[in-house]
């Protein structure tokens, strides 16, 4: 059976950064499957190598700056096509730069598979709890991206 890791990243206290963290609480009174596992993290970069290890497909969500998208937008595509996300954190690397130095340093139990949904955001620099009113509204259709992802697997 195929393990998966759903994996909602972000800041709790920076408004739209936080969309991963919210699409994750949404998922979990929907999901009860023993071979998936639910979780959040607060950082990127290396950090996140150690959370995906021995599992065999992620999904990231995350917020994503987009160039000519709407703020609201949901997109999925595959973590090799994703141009780096983003570290909140000068001293670290993106998540696809730790990927990259991970297999270069012969790393074998990365996930076959990483998936990334993205929401397009426009306010992750101000504090505050809440999202943004376009942001709110994308997260179930986030939520209906992941179930898609999990029948397809």
């Amino acid at each position: 059976m195929m393990k998966i890791k759903i994996l909602g990243i972000g800041n709790p206290i920076l408004q739209d950064d936080g969309v991963g963290l919210h699409v994750v609480e949404r998922l979990r009174g929907q999901l009860n499957d023993a071979n998936i596992a639910l979780d959040v993290a607060y950082t990127g970069g290396l950090n996140l190598l150690d959370s995906i290890r021995g599992f065999d497909k992620v999904i990231f969500i995350d917020a994503i700056k987009a160039v000519n998208s709407r703020v609201g937008e949901v997109k999925r595509f595959p973590m090799n096509q994703a141009q780096a996300l983003h570290s909140s954190n000068p001293h670290d690397v993106s998540f696809s730069e730790a990927l990259l130095l991970a297999s270069q340093l012969g790393e074998t139990q990365l996930p076959a598979e990483i998936i990334v949904i993205g929401i397009v955001v426009k306010n992750i620099t101000e504090f505050g709890e809440h999202l943004s009113k376009e942001v709110a509204a994308a997260v179930p259709t986030a939520v209906s991206l992941v179930f898609d992802e999990l029948k397809n697997t």
